[in-house]
């Protein structure tokens, strides 16, 4: 249950520096700085049931995009998160696509050195102890 825990804070963490990366980058996407919370944890909520419903579709209609199903999870995320929440502004179609890169960028960073720097137990084998 903590390991669950410690993964939940740094995906939220992961997502956080992605969308901060977003949104000091692009001219036109900005997140209301009352709504970061709400807009993090909304967009890692999507992300969380996105992620397996596009993954299967893909296993099933269209394998060649495996590969790229944490892109297209982001872009999924970006967009329910903008159409759900008034914290995030996107900012136009070239805006949602050079923000799904870096916030996919940011969270992929953050979800390698987290674990290395910060939550040393996600690294640890899970039948010690």
């Amino acid at each position: 249950m903590y390991r669950l825990f410690l993964r939940v804070v740094a995906l939220l963490i992961g997502n956080a520096v992605g969308l901060l990366l977003a949104a000091t980058l692009l001219d036109g996407f900005s997140i209301a700085p009352l709504y970061f919370v709400v807009v993090v944890a909304v967009f890692t909520l999507v992300q969380v049931i996105a992620e397996p419903l596009i993954s299967k579709v893909g296993e099933k209609s269209l394998p060649a995009i495996q590969g790229g199903i944490a892109l297209i999870v982001t872009f999924v995320g970006l967009l329910i998160t903008d159409a759900v929440t008034e914290g995030l502004q996107i900012g136009g179609v070239t805006n949602l696509f050079l923000a799904t890169l870096l916030v996919w960028l940011g969270a992929l960073i953050a979800g390698i050195l987290l674990p290395i720097y910060v939550f040393k137990e996600l690294r640890e084998n899970r039948k010690q102890g």
